[in-house]
């Protein structure tokens, strides 16, 4: 099957990086086994970002591969050395992509404006490593911190052409031929309906205004319900800034006539919603039939009268054209002093605002078999539960130190949590432990939490040195006493006499 050349709409599942653990190291060297910690962070995760490339017109490139994951952060490493941060994935888009949340539907981003950017998923940060987790306190950590996981999501990208003027009619009324004489655009033309399956753009130049054109192809009766193509490229005319009426004069089927084609695609621009504030204007074509002509000349006035802008073209002879293009540049040219002046654009920090309520929060919960579990939420909670190796008892006892730090052991108690009650950390990936109040976990292994007693202790080599020095003054002392024993000589009492003066 042969991939579309036009996609305005698309779904994607975006995944961010993970974070790289943080590395948990002791510097070693010659003479110095046990310098200190020195694990390095892991880096950042890449993340999702969309940007908007002005050369872009369609989504096509997402039509097949609909999953984009970016690279993992690297993990740290010892001697001080952290891991690299992954480099972002960039997805290009047209310009008036609209970004939102493919779950809920909730908006995210309209992408308007050169270089306008949106980062979808954020990568995962980096865990420490033990040397940034040492202080005066936790001089040498066992452990480090673990990465934290990138973001993933479901978005859904749809593209709302930006065009100047949009051309709407039914089909064959030939949108398509007058945008290709009046620019360099060549869509396809041909004489039977549904010819144009996807918008086609124009840029015109009428004097020192330029300006795009777009067709909406395969509007009829009740396309607003889903009925020929207009249902999927109604959207396109959302940001167009006029709309100009192709009617056809010299159509052969059996009911039709410019004032009612004009009236059933008005409805349908109705139904659809949001565009009566557009100005109008309206292109009788192929006048190059000569029962088309008498035809336009019959219906014209009854057009003015509804206050419409009304020209007769031919875009296979080209009559009417110039006038044509120049009466729609005095339109845009209008519609655009109408608007108020685009900022230059800026590049503005926006901080996020700090919580004003608790840090977290505590509620019981039934678990259906009768008994109750405690559910703590939190931001800071649940990350720290994510970034902690349970594996590591002494991880645990830095978890346990900042939970009680944090004030949830406290708060536990003040709700009349038990010794031994259920507490769960999280949502449905849950930590779940049993409540011990005031228990250093890890005080099993290590004296005191978050310290390595390696460290205090003397190393091998200075233990048998200090064993062999305590040897050495043992055999001197036995060896004084044996001469002395020997001698019955008390030498400090003969050093005595001899030092004291003649005649004592």
């Amino acid at each position: 099957m042969a991939i579309p050349s036009f996609v305005d709409t698309v779904t994607l599942t975006v995944i961010a990086g993970n974070g790289g653990h943080g590395c948990a190291s002791v510097h070693r060297e010659k003479f110095k086994p046990l310098g200190g910690p020195d694990g390095g962070n892991g880096g950042n995760g890449g993340s999702v970002v969309i940007r908007v490339d002005p050369g872009l017109t369609t989504l096509v490139d997402y039509h097949r591969q609909s999953r984009r994951v970016a690279p993992n952060g690297q993990p740290g490493r010892g001697d001080y050395r952290a891991g690299t941060h992954a480099e972002d994935v960039v997805l290009s888009v047209p310009e008036g992509t609209v970004v939102s949340d493919a779950d809920t539907g909730e908006l995210l981003a309209d992408l308007v404006g050169d270089d306008a950017e949106l980062i979808v998923a954020h990568g995962g940060r980096g865990g420490l490593g033990n040397q940034s987790l040492a202080s005066a306190s936790r001089k040498a950590p066992g452990f480090a911190l673990l990465g934290e996981d990138g973001e993933q999501r479901k978005i859904t990208l749809e593209l709302k052409v930006l065009a100047d003027i949009g051309l709407v009619g039914f089909p064959s009324a030939g949108k398509s031929s007058l945008i290709a004489a009046i620019s360099a655009a060549r869509p396809k033309i041909a004489d039977y309906p549904f010819t144009t399956l996807v918008p086609n753009l124009g840029v015109v130049i009428a004097g020192d205004i330029t300006y795009t054109v777009a067709d909406v192809p395969g509007l009829i009766e009740g396309a607003s319900d889903g009925r020929g193509l207009g249902h999927d490229f109604l959207r396109h005319i959302e940001r167009c800034q006029a709309i100009v009426h192709v009617i056809d004069c010299a159509t052969y089927e059996p009911g039709r006539d410019p004032i009612s084609d004009l009236d059933i695609i008005e409805g349908e621009l109705a139904a659809y919603g949001g565009l009566e504030d557009r100005p109008r204007m309206i292109v009788l074509n192929k006048m190059d039939v000569p029962d088309a002509m008498e035809l336009a000349e019959m219906v014209e006035p009854d057009i003015r009268e509804r206050g419409l802008e009304v020209h007769m073209v031919s875009t296979k002879t080209g009559v009417g054209l110039v006038k044509l293009t120049h009466a729609m540049a005095a339109l845009v040219a209008k519609q655009r002093a109408a608007q108020p002046p685009r900022p230059a654009p800026r590049i503005v920090v926006k901080p996020k605002p700090v919580a004003g309520g608790p840090e977290f929060t505590i509620r019981q919960q039934g678990d259906g078999d009768g008994g109750h579990l405690w559910r703590v939420r939190g931001d800071k909670p649940e990350r720290w539960i994510r970034q902690t190796d349970f594996s590591n008892a002494e991880a645990v006892g830095y978890l346990a130190d900042r939970l009680n730090k944090l004030g949830v052991e406290d708060e536990l108690l003040s709700l009349g949590a038990q010794r031994g009650d259920t507490v769960a950390i999280g949502g449905e990936d849950a930590v779940v432990f049993d409540f011990a109040p005031q228990v250093d976990i890890g005080a099993e292994l290590l004296s005191r939490r978050g310290e390595d007693n390696r460290m205090q202790e003397l190393r091998p080599a200075a233990r048998r040195r200090r064993a062999k020095d305590a040897v050495y003054h043992e055999h001197k002392a036995a060896e004084r006493s044996v001469n002395a024993a020997i001698d019955g000589v008390d030498w400090d009492d003969e050093e005595g006499e001899d030092d004291a003066p003649a005649g004592s």
